[in-house]
């Protein structure tokens, strides 16, 4: 009985020892496994970027700073003409229309003849004045010493209003001295040209040549549309809380760039259908970006808050849910997460997790979340 017991012990023995020894090689392979984890969490969320890489991958970066985030109020607005850099080309008396020489969207300098006219109004004030001119030269030539003073003085003042009737008219200096010059009565046609009175562009010429246009009929529209006005809609509690001369901003409809500007006007009556009034905005428009008629959407500035750490609102992006930005050391690129405050505008207020003077990438956030990603990703395949 003894022997027997001593038999079934040996096999127990060896049955348990082969276990043993896969649980002792499981521990080992995993103990190993839990090196290997902790030494990639060392190296993770980190980048390596020198300047050159950075500027071929769109990668700017910054020192953040303090600014004040101004309250904003954002509301509708129109494009419209700076009335105060436009004109229109009218005739002063009916006259037929010869030809012309500018087109909508032409551009303009000043002084630069548009269209050419013809009126029998013209005519006979152009003969006029050559009579007159004829007859002053000659009493001028005789001299006070001959002529009376009545017929002297009655001559000058006769070519003086000859000279302004046909001024008056619309015809230009320059083209009443060549008639002048040449003194040949058959070239009173009644011709003459309208010049533009200013540089710019031609935003309207609604005509068509041979028609007789009355006097004061519009024939061109010229602007500067380098700045344009936006009449923005506000209500009239928040307008009055708005000041001329207070930054503002506009974009058009579903735009992303926003262009600077500033309140240059309050209108003091209500629109009576939608009971809103009027804030004017002017905005420089050098790039051609807005054009009168748009709809765009404009943020005005209505006061003024203490400075603030603040970042542009692109240097920021979402990681694992939370608000973080990538700062700069050396040739790493470390994402940090953030707290943010208020956000207005293009900036948003840093409350924690930021300090001043830290170097972070504001453009190209996106680059960076995307190579980290791939690079986690790769990192558990391998795993």
């Amino acid at each position: 009985m003894r022997y027997l017991y001593l038999i079934i012990l040996f096999f127990s023995l060896l049955v348990c020892a082969p276990v043993s020894a896969s649980e002792e090689q499981q521990d080992g392979h995993g103990h190993e496994e839990s090196s290997e984890g902790h030494g990639e969490h060392e190296e993770e969320g980190v980048l390596e970027m020198d300047a050159g890489q950075r500027e071929a991958n769109g990668i700017i970066t910054a020192l953040v700073e303090r600014r004040s985030l101004n309250e904003e109020i954002i509301a509708p607005g129109e494009v419209t003409i700076n009335v105060y850099r436009s004109s229109q080309i009218t005739p002063r008396i009916s006259a037929q229309v010869v030809s012309r020489h500018a087109r909508l969207g032409d551009r303009v300098k000043k002084g630069q003849a548009v269209v050419t006219l013809s009126s029998v109004a013209m005519a006979e004030a152009q003969g006029g004045l050559l009579q007159a001119d004829v007859e002053w030269v000659r009493v001028k030539k005789l001299g006070r010493k001959v002529v009376s003073e009545k017929r002297y003085i009655a001559a000058q003042v006769a070519r003086q209003l000859a000279y302004a009737r046909v001024s008056a008219y619309g015809m230009s200096t320059k083209l009443i001295d060549v008639l002048l010059k040449q003194g040949d009565a058959s070239k009173a046609t009644g011709s003459f040209d309208l010049l533009s009175a200013q540089e710019g562009v031609v935003i309207g010429d609604d005509f068509i040549v041979g028609e007789v246009a009355e006097s004061g009929r519009v024939l061109f529209e010229i602007s500067d549309e380098s700045t344009l006005w936006v009449e923005a809609q506000l209500s009239p509690v928040d307008a009055g809380r708005v000041a001329v001369n207070t930054p503002a901003r506009v974009r058009r409809d579903g735009g992303q760039t926003w262009l600077p500007g500033r309140v240059v006007q309050l209108h003091h009556r209500l629109n009576e259908i939608t009971r809103t009034q009027s804030v004017r905005i002017e905005v420089e428009n050098r790039n051609d970006d807005l054009h009168p008629g748009q709809f765009v959407e404009a943020a005005v500035q209505t006061s003024e808050s203490a400075p603030v750490v603040a970042v542009p609102r692109d240097a920021i992006v979402l990681m694992q849910g939370s608000p973080t930005v990538f700062k700069v050391e050396g040739d790493e690129l470390h994402p940090e997460v953030v707290e943010i405050g208020v956000t207005r505008g293009d900036w948003a207020e840093i409350r924690s997790g930021l300090p001043v003077g830290e170097e972070i990438v504001v453009q190209g956030v996106f680059v960076l979340k995307s190579l980290l990603l791939k690079s986690e990703m790769g990192s558990g395949h391998a795993h």
